[in-house]
């Protein structure tokens, strides 16, 4: 098998978190190699780089409407990018073991239009920031989105933290306060984005848990990044019409089912560990995770 063979087999073999990860890990690289070169012709780099950033004025905005995702990929330095892609894999573990890969796009894609929102909102409407006009970079509110969502969904899901188990309700809540005690003392702006994104994460797990999913008109832009990732089955599928109504009284009692079999599941884990689980009860869970 050829180099460039072996490489697209094993990017096809990622699950769609690890895809995500890895392009933004591509987002950081690429980056500094073309640095090299600006500085090489003594080009400045801040036209290049403002091209993708997000600025927190809505006129910047409008001009440049595709920073509102762009600005998503692109991080300051290793460790700003090291500490996102660590905690979007922990959290995505636990959310692919329950859902499929399209929940996991919307909550890291609307996250980061959520908290990129939220970002250019409080610049606009906070006096303290009257005179400031930042840019920002950064997954954290996709990432924050992804976390806070499972930690509201499964909050009483046990990891284990250094020398003692913690649930994930506990961290969800230190996150959310570590990020606004540090408004005041720098990256305000980041910290507020942040905030933004928790905020979807948490208020789409209290959609879900009610057997309700959320309908933006957004969804269809998720969709269309979602086909970018997710191979499309080549069978196709015929359905005969039906009465709408009864189509979605099955498909809400079907969801309301699902959530229900999942939450009994997580709250056995929980008691009494993984290893408690019956291998039919493993592998609902493994069949989730796949979807």
């Amino acid at each position: 098998m050829k180099l460039k063979d072996h490489i697209q087999y094993r990017i096809q073999q990622l699950d769609i978190a690890e895809k995500i990860i890895f392009i933004n890990i591509i987002c950081f690289v690429f980056p500094l190699f073309f640095k090299t070169i600006l500085f090489l012709f003594s080009l400045s780099e801040n036209f290049f780089v403002g091209l993708f950033e997000l600025s927190s004025s809505f006129q910047d905005l409008v001009f440049k409407p595709w920073t509102i995702l762009t600005y998503g990929f692109l991080h300051s330095g290793f460790f700003h990018l090291f500490w996102n892609m660590y905690l979007l894999y922990f959290s995505s573990r636990l959310l692919l073991n329950l859902f499929n890969s399209k929940i996991f796009l919307k909550l890291y894609f609307l996250g980061i239009i959520i908290g990129g929102l939220t970002f250019i909102l409080s610049y606009n409407f906070f006096p303290v920031f009257q005179d400031a006009n930042p840019y920002m970079v950064g997954a954290s509110a996709g990432v924050m989105s992804v976390f806070i969502f499972m930690s509201t969904y499964s909050p009483s899901l046990e990891i284990k933290l250094i020398l003692f188990n913690i649930k994930l309700r506990y961290l969800g809540i230190a996150f959310v306060l570590l990020d606004v005690i540090q408004i005041p003392y720098g990256n305000s702006g980041g910290h507020i984005a942040h905030l933004g994104g928790a905020f979807f994460g948490f208020f789409y797990a209290q959609r879900l848990q009610k057997g309700l999913d959320i309908d933006l008109p957004l969804d269809n832009l998720v969709e269309k990044i979602s086909q970018l990732f997710i191979r499309k089955s080549k069978i196709k599928t015929v359905y005969k019409s039906k009465d709408t109504s009864d189509i979605q009284n099955k498909k809400s009692n079907m969801v309301r089912d699902h959530q229900r079999r999942i939450d009994e599941i997580l709250d056995k884990i929980s008691v009494s560990g993984y290893e408690s689980l019956s291998n039919e009860e493993k592998d609902f869970l493994f069949r989730i995770g796949k979807k």
